[in-house]
């Protein structure tokens, strides 16, 4: 009775889908019936040659395509938020350009101070170093005039000098224990930097 049931199953799902693969009529009826369905739309072709703007026209809803009334209200916000990115892009251009000038003036510091391993005069050694001082601070007011046009988003740029502040705060507490032997306190580093330490 089996052998029956399946002999006439086999040709029924033939003549439905004649293309069908022979493993259909091994397979249990369920998965067999699932195989031989048809599709009723099948998806899409595109050609290798086909362009992705078509590709992307393709699959484009219909109320935008046909011109939703929200589509220029969308088009607003995005126009906006591409504003405010070239706005912030600009910002860190320039903020990095000064961090770049800071970083310049700390490695001369550093390479001064280096001549302190080589028996030179002290008093020789560090005039040289604190010639870069005033430099770094003019960098450093340069920097808050930057952060002044974008009150309030600090920390969101200050990945971008925090390693350059990092830098020059280790050579100016160098600098100050050379000299006085005792260690820099923030009031003092604050002096030396100027008005955008109160910052950081």
């Amino acid at each position: 009775m089996k052998a029956v049931f399946r002999n006439a199953y086999g040709s029924f799902s033939h003549s439905l889908n004649p293309r069908a693969s022979d493993l259909t009529t091994v397979l249990s009826p369920a998965f067999a019936i699932i195989l031989t369905r048809p599709l009723r739309s099948p998806a899409p072709h595109f050609s290798a040659a086909t362009s992705p703007r078509r590709r992307s026209a393709a699959f484009c809803s219909a109320p935008m395509a046909s011109g939703d009334p929200s589509a220029p209200a969308l088009e607003k916000q995005f126009e906006a938020f591409r504003v405010q990115l070239e706005e912030s892009g600009s910002l860190k251009d320039r903020i990095r350009a000064v961090a770049m000038d800071i970083d310049s003036a700390a490695r001369l510091m550093h390479s001064c101070l280096l001549l302190v391993h080589q028996s030179r005069p002290l008093p020789e050694v560090l005039d040289k170093a604190k010639a870069q001082i005033g430099l770094i601070k003019d960098h450093y007011s340069r920097l808050a005039e930057i952060l002044h046009e974008c009150s309030g988003q600090y920390y969101r740029y200050h990945g971008d000098w925090r390693s350059e502040t990092q830098t020059v705060v280790s050579l100016l507490a160098l600098m100050h224990w050379l000299e006085t032997g005792n260690l820099l306190m923030h009031d003092e580093t604050g002096e030396k930097l100027g008005c955008m330490w109160y910052m950081c």
